[in-house]
């Protein structure tokens, strides 16, 4: 499945992302107005995605207009909004929290920012005290058609969070451990 990053920021939008052509400019906009960006600043892969945002955008995200909360996204949305700045954020996470926040979305839907999400079971020769035939079921179970009809139905309000891309008939091919 996958879904995308957006950036969040005040309503009055005061670095003027609203306007640019690309999510590259929009962080280079944020950079040259020293407009407040909080960031997660916890390696999560939020803060590993927007650090590679920042370096496409050839800008170094330091200075007093940048500030790294080591926070978890719901702490770190809270925080953009108490200071009326700018952060990045998966959108699945913004559904979740934008009823209680004064934020909202700056700008979106730049392939850059596309968010896959992936599962991978973990080698039972390497660790045997998992539960792979478990995890082997689950990863089934998702990929197939009624999984990945839940996925595609999994919705706040009228906005789909993730949208489902397995390809069910493959997983017989890789379902079996050597």
């Amino acid at each position: 499945m996958y879904n995308g990053f957006v950036i969040v920021g005040p309503h009055h939008d005061p670095a003027g992302i609203r306007k640019a052509e690309n999510v590259v400019e929009a962080l280079a906009e944020i950079a040259n107005h020293h407009a407040i960006f909080v960031s997660r600043g916890d390696d999560s892969g939020t803060h590993k995605k927007e650090l590679y945002l920042w370096g496409k955008a050839n800008t170094k995200a330091e200075g007093s207009w940048y500030r790294e909360a080591d926070q978890s996204m719901g702490k770190v949305l809270q925080i953009a909004a108490e200071m009326g700045a700018y952060t990045l954020t998966d959108r699945g996470t913004w559904l979740a929290y934008q009823a209680k926040s004064s934020l909202r979305i700056s700008y979106e839907r730049d392939p850059l920012l596309f968010n896959p999400y992936g599962i991978i079971a973990v080698n039972p020769a390497r660790h045997a005290d998992t539960n792979h035939q478990g995890t082997m079921a689950l990863i089934k179970w998702l990929v197939s058609p009624d999984g990945q009809q839940m996925i595609g139905d999994y919705r706040i309000g009228d906005n789909r969070l993730f949208t489902p891309s397995a390809n069910a008939g493959e997983f017989a091919s890789f379902s079996k451990v050597d």
